[in-house]
């Protein structure tokens, strides 16, 4: 049988008040008192319950960590770098797979069954209104990779899409390439419209540059060379920004199984800098999102939100920049 708090209040000689207030972080214990129930608690292997302890705290410790994208690995990135980050921070998160779910009722009821102390929504497709959803009910809430607003609903931590599309559009053109395409993910994704904004309109101010959009239905390896092997029976630009590293990767395999080289006939830059890109049989391209910063930025607002509830909503903005691996043409020489 596992020990109990009474069995540590009675080898220790004291009430198990004391016994619950030894290990109640802030609570007024003597030093000697707190020694006597440490020593009790080791010789028994005596653990606290959390759980019981968070009845008097009124802090579960718990942080729901919502996502709808499981199928892009970058997401694997992201749930390591949140999950071990909040575990330092003495947190536990709690994992909810929104896949294909545009409703947040039935997961706020969630949340709040498990009395979480707040929650972070990773997810760079969702309007503000899902994270909104939280924050509605009480439940401090933070939006991470989410869309860039001057005036957000709730706490937002991520990169502006509009800057980045702009940013792929100018390389391309950079480059020498005049026939350039979006591929972007899901076309009601909040992330794929920003991007396709961004780079409409670089291309449009561009002399002499032809431009062609395309959607794919998820963000995904699947998707991507699903609709490149569709591009490929018409007549495909010169170089695509697929908005996405996954996206980007399947229309790399597409270009090759249609026995065309990358980049010598069909140009790719993607966005985000997963690890998979860096990879030697792939080199792409792509536009670095600064995604350990966002992450770390994250956790502090969640954590500040915990002592300050009403804390007005703010967006934190990371830059990006470009990362020149293999999938593009030399820059030309000015």
């Amino acid at each position: 049988m596992a020990a109990t708090l009474k069995d540590v209040a009675e080898l220790a000689g004291v009430s198990t008040s004391a016994v619950s207030r030894a290990f109640t972080p802030g609570a007024s214990v003597s030093v000697k008192m707190r020694k006597r129930v440490d020593d009790a608690a080791k010789s028994l292997g005596y653990s606290p319950n959390v759980l019981a302890r968070s009845l008097t705290t009124r802090r579960t410790k718990m942080i729901g960590l919502v996502s709808n994208n499981f199928h892009n690995p970058i997401f694997l990135e992201v749930f390591d770098l949140f999950t071990r980050g909040l575990q330092e921070r003495d947190l536990r998160p709690l994992l909810v797979n929104l896949t294909d779910e545009t409703n947040p009722e039935k997961w706020v009821q969630m949340m709040l069954q498990y009395s979480v102390d707040g929650v972070i929504v990773a997810s760079s497709t969702l309007s503000h209104d899902f994270a909104k959803a939280f924050q509605d009910v009480g439940i401090p809430v933070v939006h991470s990779f989410g869309r860039y607003s001057h005036a957000p609903k709730v706490h937002v931590v991520g990169i502006d899409n509009v800057a980045c599309g702009r940013m792929a559009a100018a390389e391309l053109v950079e480059r020498g390439y005049r026939k350039i395409g979006f591929l972007g993910g899901p076309k009601q994704a909040t992330s794929t419209q920003d991007r396709w904004a961004g780079f409409q309109a670089e291309a449009k101010s561009r002399r002499s540059v032809k431009l062609t959009h395309s959607f794919a239905s998820d963000y995904s390896f699947d998707a991507g060379r699903l609709e490149m092997t569709r591009l490929l029976k018409g007549s495909p630009q010169e170089a695509y920004f697929c908005g996405d590293d996954i996206l980007s990767i399947g229309a790399m395999a597409a270009i090759r199984s249609a026995g065309l080289d990358v980049p010598g006939d069909i140009g790719l830059i993607g966005l985000n800098d997963m690890t998979m890109a860096s990879w030697e049989n792939i080199s792409l391209t792509t536009i670095h999102q600064p995604v350990q910063q966002i992450i770390n930025a994250s956790i502090e607002l969640i954590i500040a939100m915990l002592d300050d509830p009403d804390r007005s909503p703010e967006y934190r903005l990371f830059l990006c920049d470009i990362i020149d691996r293999a999938t593009l043409r030399p820059k030309l020489n000015v």
